[in-house]
């Protein structure tokens, strides 16, 4: 039975440590709604889309949150305060701190990835500048820089009474000579050198040692220096002639090992530190009766300098760490195979190789014919078909065998003529970057490894694979104890995205490639990888872009968020979350002004058959959206041949025209690369209306001429700046300014259309031109947005205001939803044949004038569809492709979608949508399966095609197991 809103009374008896109490909140459409909501619980909000849900989640509790949090900022920060509205209601108490999780728009940063937005490659940053061991690509052996305590170790380690001597190479510096050099050592008080390891006196070898004489022998000892010198200067050039030859190193001291003398060992550190010193990082040990013995304090080996581990050193924002090459994007403008091989069915015999076509090139392909066989090379086999070492020896070639790679080498050597110029600029494009592999780290980034890894593997890994090699990583304890709370962070993180069903991504995908439900589960990841307590949860359907197989995993996800202390608010339609809640809270009737109220709160199991919502309907099955009872046929289809891009497997899928399909399967099975990456640029292009490259495929065939216009209706906003709103979108906006400047009043002041646009100077606010918003700037935080005072919010001139139709202004009319606008311009049949269909697509409860940045992603697709519907039938064969429509979509406005969508499929249309709602799914004439799984290796097969009877029938994939259920 559905449950009457609490009184006043009861509320103000309730405790906030238990519950977060609303008291009358009239925010939006909310019509002073009350409610108690138990604390550290899962709790789910519903409704029809406009009920009035996220006015009740986001508009009044994450606001007060935040409200609350701002209160707790510097004075700089609470000098706004003031002036920032606080949510319409009573009071609201108990309210936790609040993080909300709102749908929003994919980032377009060409340097954002999935670790990167996740914050696990930070982690993975500081974890390999702290533990990391470099070792050298030459001998793979790990690069130490010796410390003075291990070089004396190595010492004491020696039987007792062994006799070493420490020493240095001698080091010359430019323009000195060695004589030069040893007089420096004199002074320094070095006595010895060794020569090839042989004990020398420094004096032997110099000009300027003299012996010492007394204060009485002065006289003498000037008599006879000249003399002296003379004798010394001879010997020391005879010396120097005829026996400085070979190795000169310093002698630093001469010791017996005697381990238990500290003293020893004293004297031993000091001298190793002298002899780092003096060899500019080289010390050499001589053991009685062993090899000499080298060590370095410098970081290299086989003759490579290595960059000690840094944080920076791993960062591809940083131009320290971001590769040379492609300096941090991944890419190169390289050889493109795509260009060099367009046809893949092709094989070299049939000119697989573009540029070998022409008479003149065709020369560096008969080598080829003539000595393939000799070298296993298939010359009449398909490219495609070739395995990873023949299209190595393709591309390299041998000594007989020039390779495509050569080719292309010796076209460089010519661009001093145009021709090979404009030659090599046909088959140049963006390709992966050798140096990096397309992780955007310098090079040597990759030496670095721990336990044989290094942090480039890491990224390109899935993240399932990458969450074992950390649960398996063994590490020696005193890294152990350094990386403990770094691995311990990781861990959590990639649990969390493979728990929200995101394991088949890699680290180093860019978020940009991510589809809309993706990049809503990364967002939802990062959030719940801070692991916060006591905390107030808001979720904008985390369900969406999820397969029903995967929505399990996500309950989960939530509980365990409940279980740390946190209450966990969900604004959801899927039914397996609302079934999984602790209670649910129905906010109805309808949609618009016919919404706002409490209509059930309670568990589930409390609804029953009294219980009048359109939740309870179709929970209980009163209601339920209509299995068609017949399928489309179709004679006509566009078929893609060897589609390669990410993970799909070189599929051959056939696309119906004139029907409605829908492309299903597991998330990150393929489903956006096949059709956003693919089939939309691959058919736009045909047309000219489609700038993009397509992904990597071998032909598209079939039907194609028929189309003459393809629609992809995704989920971005339907503007590019504040301004866009759903009137003008549908242009209906145009119509109504012509009317307002009929009026006799505007007539006689003369005002034209163009007064009541707030896009342009005449008739709009000045202050907040026509926003009706000003925005302050805040540091360190989101800006903020005050209501403009000069025109309160209403963005035009008072004098623009004072003109009115039927009672109203501009600024009423922008301020209406499209289900009151249609009742105000029922007899103008203009107006109303713009405004109607978004009415028919469930946005009956949106404002005509409402900004684009306040519109969700499933709500900005469904203003998209509703402008095609209000053309009346577009002249031609038109393909929609719609990427998740049911986003933010009850079952009660699903119903009203699918009319919208078929009503488009019956003027002659085709659709194609991207799908996991098994209500859309049931009702498509042609369903398109992939997967069977998702990420690289599990997912990318065409799993099946068919009518969604026979998908059951056959039984393959984990949709059919869903399915069954839906047809039956």
């Amino acid at each position: 039975m559905s449950a009457p809103s609490p009184n006043d009374a009861y509320l103000d008896d309730l405790d906030p440590r238990a519950f977060i109490i609303i008291k009358r909140a009239r925010v939006n459409n909310l019509k002073n709604l009350s409610v108690a909501i138990p604390r550290n619980k899962l709790v789910v909000v519903t409704g029809l889309s406009g009920s009035g849900k996220s006015s009740l989640a986001f508009d009044t509790l994450f606001a007060e949150g935040q409200r609350m949090y701002v209160e707790s900022l510097s004075s700089y920060a609470r000098q706004f305060l003031g002036r920032m509205e606080k949510p319409d209601v009573d009071y609201i108490r108990g309210v936790s701190p609040a993080i909300a999780i709102e749908q929003k728009v994919n980032t377009r940063n060409p340097r954002s990835t999935v670790g990167t937005t996740t914050e696990v490659y930070d982690y993975l940053k500081l974890l390999f500048a702290r533990i990391g061991n470099t070792y050298s690509p030459i001998s793979g052996t790990e690069v130490k820089r010796d410390t003075v305590t291990e070089v004396v170790d190595v010492i004491n380690k020696q039987s007792e009474g062994t006799r070493i001597m420490i020493a240095c190479p001698l080091k010359i510096e430019k323009g000195r000579r060695l004589e030069d050099e040893l007089n420096l050592l004199l002074s320094k008080g070095f006595a010895r050198i060794l020569i090839n390891g042989e004990v020398k006196f420094i004096e032997e070898f110099t000009t300027s040692t003299i012996a010492p004489v007394s204060k009485g022998n002065l006289m003498e000892k000037s008599a006879h220096t000249p003399k002296l010198k003379a004798e010394k200067e001879k010997q020391a050039k005879k010396s120097s002639s005829s026996e400085v030859k070979g190795e000169v190193e310093i002698l630093i001291d001469r010791a017996v090992v005697n381990a238990q003398d500290e003293d020893i060992t004293f004297r031993l550190s000091d001298s190793v530190q002298t002899a780092f010193f003096e060899g500019h990082g080289d010390c050499h040990v001589y053991i009685e009766g062993k090899d000499k013995l080298h060590f370095s304090d410098r970081f290299e080996l086989d003759g490579i300098t290595f960059t000690e581990p840094t944080v920076n050193f791993f960062s591809f924002n940083n131009p320290f760490g971001a590769c040379r090459a492609c300096e941090g994007f991944g890419k190169v403008l390289g050889i493109d195979e795509d260009l060099v091989i367009p046809d893949k069915s092709l094989s070299l015999y049939e000119g697989a190789i573009a540029p070998w076509r022409t008479e003149t090139m065709g020369e560096w392909q008969k080598p080829w014919q003539k000595l393939g066989v000799k070298y296993d090379f298939p010359i009449h086999r398909a490219y495609h078909e070739l395995t990873q070492a023949e299209r190595d020896l393709l591309w390299n070639g041998n000594k007989e065998l020039d390779g495509i790679h050569k080719f292309f080498k010796y076209l460089e050597s010519k661009t001093h003529k145009i021709q090979y110029r404009v030659l090599l600029s046909r088959y140049r494009g963006r390709t992966t970057c050798p140096d990096c592999r397309g992780t955007r780290l310098r090079k040597d980034a990759s030496y670095v490894k721990i336990a044989g890894t290094s942090i480039t593997d890491l990224v390109l890994l899935p993240i399932e694979e990458a969450m074992v090699f950390f649960q398996n990583l063994k590490i020696h304890s005193y890294d152990q104890k350094v990386a403990d709370r770094i691995l311990t962070e990781i861990k959590y993180r990639l649990e969390y995205l493979i728990k929200v069903g995101l394991g088949y991504l890699t680290l180093n995908r860019l978020t940009n490639t991510l589809s809309g439900g993706e990049f809503q589960r990364i967002k939802l990841a990062t959030s719940l990888g801070s692991a916060l307590v006591g905390s107030m949860y808001i979720l904008d359907e985390p369900s969406i872009g999820l397969h029903p197989k995967d929505t399990a995993r996500m309950v989960e996800v939530l509980k365990s968020l409940r279980d740390l202390g946190n209450t966990v608010i969900v604004v959801e339609h899927e039914e397996e979350i609302m079934r999984a809640a602790d209670e649910i809270i129905d906010i109805g009737p309808d949609a618009g002004s016919h919404g706002g109220l409490l209509v059930f709160q309670g568990p589930i199991t409390a609804i029953d058959q009294n219980t009048a919502t359109h939740t309870a309907d179709y929970l209980s099955g009163k209601e339920k959206i209509v299995v068609p009872l017949k399928r489309r046929k179709w004679k006509d289809a566009v078929t893609v041949s060897g589609a390669r891009e990410n993970n799909l497997k070189n599929l051959k899928v056939k696309f119906p025209l004139g029907v409605l399909t829908v492309i299903t399967g597991i998330s990150g099975s393929g489903k956006s690369t096949l059709v956003k990456k693919i089939l939309y640029p691959a058919l736009g292009r045909m047309s000219g209306s489609v700038a993009e490259t397509p992904g990597k495929y071998d032909k598209l065939d079939g039907d194609v001429l028929k189309i003459t216009q393809v629609e992809y209706i995704d989920q971005n906003p339907i503007g590019k700046s504040s301004r866009s709103n759903p009137i003008s979108y549908v242009k209906a906006y145009d119509t109504i300014r012509q009317l307002y400047a009929d009026q006799p009043l505007g007539k006689q002041r003369g005002y034209k259309p163009s007064h009541f646009s707030f896009n342009v100077d005449g008739g709009r606010c000045e202050n907040c031109e026509g926003e009706g918003e000003i925005k302050v700037e805040m540091q360190f935080m989101a800006d903020i947005f005050l209501k403009c005072e000069v025109c309160n919010g209403k963005r035009f001139k008072q004098e623009v205001l004072e003109v009115e139709y039927n009672g109203k202004t501009i600024s009423d009319v922008l301020d209406m939803t499209v289900e009151a606008a249609l009742e105000f311009f029922k007899d103008k049949k203009q107006v109303l044949e713009k405004i109607e269909p978004l009415f028919h697509v469930g946005l009956g409860y949106v404002k005509l004038g409402q900004s684009s940045n306040s519109l969700s992603g499933g709500e900005a697709q469904r203003v998209k569809l509703a402008s095609f519907l209000g053309k009346n039938s577009p002249d031609g064969h038109i393909l929609f492709i719609f990427d998740e429509p049911t986003t933010g979509l009850h079952f009660h406005d699903i119903s009203k979608l699918l009319k919208a969508i078929n009503a488009l499929v019956d003027e002659g249309h085709t659709v194609i949508i991207i799908e996991h709602n098994l209500e859309v799914i049931k009702c498509a004439d042609w369903i398109i399966d992939l997967g069977p799984e998702g990420g690289e290796k599990k997912g990318g097969h065409l799993v099946f095609e068919g009518t969604p009877e026979d998908m059951v029938k056959k039984g393959k994939g984990y949709t059919a197991e869903f399915l069954k259920n839906k047809l039956n």
